[in-house]
């Protein structure tokens, strides 16, 4: 393929629909608000300024080291425009971001409705000015244990509606299991929130399919192992769940050795919804652009295979029918 038709696919509108917020902050962001607070980070950082781990459990470390200090709603309302500012870099229309009430006020209800207060202003201006629509899924850290969720999933009803579309959970998936969590994500479904959770990227095909039969997402955040399950995989693909796949973080943590051994084009190939997104962007030294170029390459797929792939994921997104019309229209 031609950097002539490289340069045209990375320049196209594109939806992501797996972001963390606290994963996309710029480290020169995370830097500056540790030099305001007077709190030493220099541990979580190369010397070129990149964050600095080696493998996923150290990733979570670095991850909530950066995160504590983002310690008001004002740091976040900054955050949500930094990330925004970057997305729109990035040629991003739309995009949804995972956001924890464990690092936004505790779980507490009342703190969690001021954070999100000041991250919505952020976000309405960052739409007015850059172009680029956001919406919140809540998110609680599976790690941090059943009961912690349920706090979290209280925040998520209490303020479910046009802006806070979605529930999920991330963390480590070696800790518990799905069918733990089930009381917070019905507590989110009865609030009319729609689901995803973290499946299929540590552990095997087993946990995807836990994730179907006792939550009932109807997205899957990674999910590229159930490849190694031909029935799960026609599960799948029959009953329209929708893959929200980062193959660059995959390889940046080693799930696959390469791009070209992540399962994206046969998931695909075999009628798989994917969606494809950047995860924590800067910890894995991606961008959307990139993502597009990359599997562009891989896989030869056409400008028209990536049109495709926006259309998709938008109609995949949690967001009001309103503003699904609404983005449409900058994808054409």
């Amino acid at each position: 393929m031609t950097e002539e038709a490289l340069s045209e696919i990375a320049a196209l509108p594109k939806v992501e629909l797996h972001l963390h917020l606290e994963g996309a902050a710029p480290p020169s962001f995370i830097r500056g608000l540790a030099a305001e607070k007077r709190v030493d980070l220099s541990g979580i950082f190369r010397p070129d300024g990149t964050y600095a781990f080696e493998g996923f459990r150290h990733f979570l470390q670095v991850y909530e080291a950066a995160t504590g200090v983002l310690r008001s709603p004002e740091d976040y309302a900054r955050l949500v425009r930094a990330v925004m500012e970057q997305s729109a870099e990035e040629g991003v229309v739309y995009s949804e971001t995972f956001l924890s009430p464990d690092f936004c006020g505790g779980g507490d209800v009342d703190a969690w409705r001021d954070y999100l207060a000041a991250m919505v202003e952020a976000a309405e201006a960052g739409e007015r000015d850059l172009g680029v629509t956001l919406r919140g899924v809540v998110t609680c850290v599976r790690h941090f244990g059943p009961e912690r969720a349920k706090a979290a999933a209280r925040c998520a009803a209490e303020t479910a509606g046009e802006w806070i579309t979605g529930f999920g959970m991330g963390g480590d998936e070696n800790a518990y299991e799905q069918k733990d969590f089930a009381w917070s994500f019905d507590c989110a479904r009865e609030a009319g929130l729609r689901l995803t959770t973290h499946a299929g990227e540590w552990r095997g095909p087993e946990e995807v399919r836990a994730a179907l039969d006792h939550l009932g997402c109807e997205r899957i955040g990674h999910g590229v192992r159930a490849i190694e399950d031909p029935a799960l995989v026609e599960r799948i693909a029959e009953d329209g769940i929708v893959l929200e796949t980062c193959p660059g973080s995959n390889v940046a943590l080693g799930v696959y050795p390469t791009l070209e051994a992540h399962p994206i084009g046969k998931l695909r190939e075999r009628g798989v919804t994917v969606t494809v997104s950047t995860d924590d962007p800067p910890f894995f030294h991606t961008t959307m652009r990139e993502e597009y170029r990359r599997l562009a390459r891989v896989h030869d797929w056409d400008a028209e295979a990536f049109r495709d792939l926006a259309r998709i994921s938008l109609n995949a997104a949690f967001c009001d029918a309103a503003t699904r019309e609404r983005v449409a229209k900058r994808l054409t």
